[in-house]
């Protein structure tokens, strides 16, 4: 797997709200991939934004589940300082058959369309 790999997805996580560029990826020698990106935590979606990742990514349905995590990760933060500025969050992929290209379109499908309209993002609360 190269860097163009990665294009498709990293473009449509880039659409969604509160995801903030650069994102980051990479990938083992037997397949597994990763990528790595932060949400702006002052944006109103943010925790949106979180909740259908995880819902997608983690835990989509017992009989839908994908090869994937969904997961904050971060340094130390007494070393470091607060989530504004170290709280990453990563995609990890365990299925080297399973391409990004994929999972931009299990996304595309099913988060709110178009992703990057705001206006759908809005929930009756």
């Amino acid at each position: 797997m190269d860097d163009r790999a990665f294009q498709g997805l990293e473009i449509f996580l880039q659409k969604i709200p509160g995801i903030s560029s650069p994102l980051s990826h990479g990938y083992s020698s037997d397949g597994q991939w990763w990528v790595k990106f932060t949400i702006d935590i002052d944006n109103s979606y943010a925790w949106q934004v979180v909740q259908e990742l995880g819902h997608i990514l983690n835990c989509l349905s017992l009989k839908e589940r994908l090869p994937t995590v969904f997961k904050p990760v971060s340094p130390p933060p007494y070393l470091n300082g607060g989530p504004r500025d170290f709280l990453s969050w990563v995609i990890e992929f365990s299925d080297r058959y399973f391409k990004p290209g994929a999972i931009a379109k299990w996304l595309e499908g099913r988060m709110p369309q178009p992703v990057d309209d705001i206006t759908q993002w809005e929930l009756d609360e």
